[in-house]
């Protein structure tokens, strides 16, 4: 049994940053399921969307983000996000953080990526994430607030009205059951505010751009927990994930294209034109459609991103880690076309929160790609994920810190060990593996960006066997990491088919060839489900 004053489950930008902002105040604890820069944070390459410059307006920002997320962004909160971001932002260069100068003494380089009308893009190279993660790792290092926990995977979270048996009002997190990787127990942590930061859920798709880590574990404890979770059917595929069979998850920044780089077929042609007046700068989800309605047309593996006329000079300073990273899988991006392919990148839904992180389980937040704020809507406008964790970290802990004398004051009941039972080793990991690969491919085939209502109920059939087998085994074996995540894939999967097939419309990420108009008065509102 251990207890803490704030619980943070995951080590983003967002759980950094929120550590950082309560540790004056607080114990913090701070658990991450494999090592601390395990995150999705750690391979952003773009940066963060900010109004920084004398020629952007805040209502330019605003706007962009409006039109990118399709009708369904709630405005309030893009106006908060897009007002308090600069700020925001100054305050990561204090913290250590060092993006890149003006060539004319300019506070900050500004780049251009699609869907944005002016340059707004503070960014380090083309390794803004890595950046950001190790200046904000060294901040928490240096702590003695906050104690950081590697190979500590949340299981599930505790729940007041479980440990007790009846519910009073808003019922309220306790903490979670963690398993420890070196040791194979399930530990007990109870804590007066639990925080969720655990990333998205590319993992449940073939093909992504996320890191191993981003299995979907916080929405679905929070929705296991009676947490509001919705829109998890939109998921943002990168356009441009860099198509070589031996390198893992490498995308091609939206930068490239922001700088001049466009999009080809195998004949050479530029065919980005032909699906959206935009071009080559149009937002993520209609280059993606773009991209895929080329390759099933041609029966093409692949398009290829030219941003040739350059020059080597330039793309060596401007984006030296794809430059080298493709020269070592043997394309030298200052004379030939880069190979891409799209992947799944983003989630745009999670669970539900208000203006300050709170989601509808007491004195449980949710921050970064785990949360659904309203921020991005329908579609996230490239570079605002970074700015969203940032600033609603500040939100969070300002939340926590003016109600910090009534959350010392609640009690945290005696909570139950976790009772492993009967349960028996497993030995044979292809019980875990067989079915990861069969959810990762299922969705990719049939939920992935052309969707129809066939391959929808399709999927949903085929995913209920995987769904109680991994169920079965949950209960029949000692957890392991690979269990957990497999039980957190088949459920996210299980989530986003079933978000998918209530909304019948097309709209930002989620196109659906039964209903491909947009349906404003029957669907302009989110896609809220719960246990």
């Amino acid at each position: 049994m251990h207890t803490t004053d704030i619980l943070i489950i995951g080590s983003g930008v967002a759980g950094l940053s929120f550590a950082l902002k309560v540790a004056p105040f607080a114990r913090v604890t701070l658990l991450t399921k494999k090592k601390r820069a395990d995150t999705a944070t750690n391979l952003a390459q773009g940066g963060v969307a900010a109004v920084l410059s004398t020629e952007d307006r805040l209502e330019d920002h605003i706007s962009d983000t409006l039109i990118s997320g399709d009708g369904l962004c709630h405005e309030d909160i893009v106006r908060i996000v897009v007002e308090e971001g600069p700020e925001r932002v100054r305050e990561l260069v204090t913290l250590g953080v060092h993006f890149q100068q003006g060539q004319h003494g300019e506070e900050f380089d500004l780049g251009m990526e699609g869907g944005h009308s002016a340059r707004r893009v503070a960014h380090a190279k083309d390794l803004t994430g890595r950046e950001i993660e190790t200046a904000l790792l060294a901040q928490v290092y240096a702590n003695p607030q906050i104690e950081v926990l590697e190979d500590h995977m949340a299981t599930d979270l505790l729940i007041a009205s479980k440990v007790n048996g009846q519910k009073e009002g808003q019922d309220r997190c306790l903490g979670a059951y963690v398993l420890c990787r070196s040791t194979g127990e399930v530990e007990t942590w109870r804590a007066k505010v639990t925080v969720l930061c655990s990333g998205g859920c590319g993992k449940v798709y073939r093909y992504t751009t996320n890191p191993d880590i981003a299995t979907g574990d916080g929405v679905v404890m929070a929705w296991r927990a009676g947490a509001q979770v919705a829109n998890l059917e939109f998921v943002q595929f990168h356009p441009t994930c860099f198509f070589n069979r031996e390198a893992k998850n490498f995308l091609i920044s939206e930068a490239v294209r922001g700088e001049g780089g466009i999009l080809r077929n195998q004949e050479g042609i530029a065919f980005m034109r032909h699906y959206d007046s935009r071009g080559d700068l149009a937002t993520r989800d209609a280059v993606a459609r773009g991209i895929d309605a080329e390759m099933k047309k041609s029966g093409a593996d692949c398009v290829y991103l030219d941003i040739t006329h350059k020059g080597r000079e330039f793309l060596q300073q401007r984006f030296p880690n794809i430059y080298g990273t493709c020269l070592k899988y043997g394309v030298d991006i200052s004379r030939q076309p880069i190979p891409v392919v799209p992947a799944a990148h983003y989630m745009c839904g999670g669970v539900q929160v208000d203006e300050w992180g709170c989601s509808s389980v007491g004195n449980l937040l949710a921050l970064g790609e785990t949360a659904c704020t309203g921020l991005h809507g329908a579609n996230r406008l490239a570079s605002n994920s970074l700015l969203e964790a940032v600033v609603f970290a500040h939100r969070a802990a300002q939340w926590v810190k003016k109600r910090w004398s009534e959350l010392q004051g609640q009690s945290l009941p005696k909570v139950q060990a976790w009772r492993t039972g009967f349960a028996r080793s497993i030995e044979e990991n292809v019980l875990i593996s067989h079915n990861w690969d069969q959810v990762r491919q299922l969705m990719w085939d049939y939920v992935g960006i052309v969707r129809s209502q066939k391959r929808l109920q399709l999927a949903a059939r085929q995913l209920a066997p995987i769904l109680a087998e991994t169920t079965e085994h949950f209960h029949d074996y000692l957890l392991t990491p690979d269990l957990i995540e497999l039980r957190n894939i088949v459920l996210i999967a299980e989530l986003i088919i079933r978000s998918a097939s209530l909304r019948h419309e097309s709209r930002g990420l989620h196109y659906i060839t039964d209903f491909p108009e947009r349906d404003d008065a029957g669907f302009g509102k989110d896609t809220v489900i719960e246990k």
